[in-house]
């Protein structure tokens, strides 16, 4: 894409669903096709002949548009092994729906994709879910510099709890409770965000989650004054702490300002957006703040790009039959 992607531009480009499948064909292959299934680039278009529409042996109209590679001898369309395979929700309205979500600082709700675009509330919700797959895209490099990491929880005051759970917890808050645990780490000079959900969070967890993402050798591991990450800080040249308790945020030059930013955000979003969300998918709404976080110095467009480049993939609808 070279110019801006907006929500009233994209809605005057893809009028129709064909214009629909070639601007997703652009963002995925740019201007060679590709085999969905093998990678190869000797390919040949097959239909619609007409390249709009075509009628199906069923009788209806399709304005799905289908390739077939010289080499696997399969055909394919863009949509083939990615979150919109199989779908029998429009083409246009997935690609209003992944603009209108990559743009929403506090993101969208499935009430509000289901009202806005006539799908019902289960369909709306399993797209949602399928984009913020997608945005949890795979981590292929280490960070490497200075990195800032600090942990938040996330769920209601344990005040508004019943009695039963009160007492099991201990009235507690914070650490020790059983609420969802968000461990984020950033790279400074990169500006990505990377996020996990843990069920507990001791030093051994953090361990994992930090060295797994992050080459201590010649690297900064900025932290608050808890104890859990001096196992992890151990490995690291240089760990800075910055001691919350005793009125410090910036120590040498070093704070944990932009973590506490991302949780201020996503704690917003939770709240006035979705109002709930369940621990199971939790690391998804984590992902897709991460993700706008992560590209937050880019162009809608621009995002859409690298989006694009994710996509491969589906998550099936058993994965969120239940809560």
């Amino acid at each position: 894409m070279t110019k801006a992607a907006s929500f009233a531009s994209l809605s005057r480009d893809i009028a129709t669903e064909s214009d629909a499948y070639r601007y997703l064909e652009r963002l995925r292959w740019g201007d060679i096709p590709r085999c969905a299934h093998c990678d190869a680039t000797e390919v040949r278009y097959i239909a619609p002949a007409n390249g709009v529409s075509r009628k199906t042996a069923g009788g209806s109209m399709s304005e799905r548009r289908v390739w077939k590679c010289a080499s696997c001898r399969k055909q394919f369309s863009v949509l083939t092994n990615t979150m919109m395979h199989a779908t029998k929700i429009p083409v246009r309205t997935w690609c209003l729906v992944i603009i209108d979500m990559i743009a929403a600082k506090n993101g969208i709700s499935a009430h509000e994709v289901s009202r806005k675009y006539g799908v019902c509330p289960r369909s709306a919700r399993h797209m949602l879910h399928r984009i913020r797959e997608t945005m949890a895209g795979p981590y292929k490099t280490l960070f490497h510099g200075v990195v800032m990491a600090d942990e938040a929880y996330i769920g209601g005051d344990p005040a508004n709890r019943h009695a039963w759970q009160r007492e099991r917890d201990g009235e507690k808050d914070g650490r020790g409770t059983d609420k969802a645990c968000v461990v984020t780490l950033i790279d400074q000079d990169t500006g990505e965000v990377r996020s996990r959900v843990v069920g507990s969070l001791d030093q051994w967890n953090l361990g994992k989650i930090i060295i797994g993402n992050v080459e201590p050798a010649g690297s900064v591991l900025v932290t608050d004054g808890w104890k859990g990450y001096n196992l992890a800080g151990s490995y690291f040249s240089k760990r800075e702490v910055v001691n919350h308790e005793a009125g410090e945020y910036v120590v040498n030059g070093y704070s944990t300002n932009a973590v506490e930013s991302f949780f201020s955000q996503l704690k917003r979003s939770i709240d006035g957006t979705h109002h709930h969300v369940s621990v199971k998918h939790l690391p998804r709404y984590v992902a897709e703040h991460d993700f706008r976080r992560s590209t937050c110095k880019v162009t809608d467009a621009q995002r859409v790009d690298i989006l694009a480049g994710q996509m491969v993939g589906r998550l099936p609808y058993k994965e969120l039959a239940s809560h």
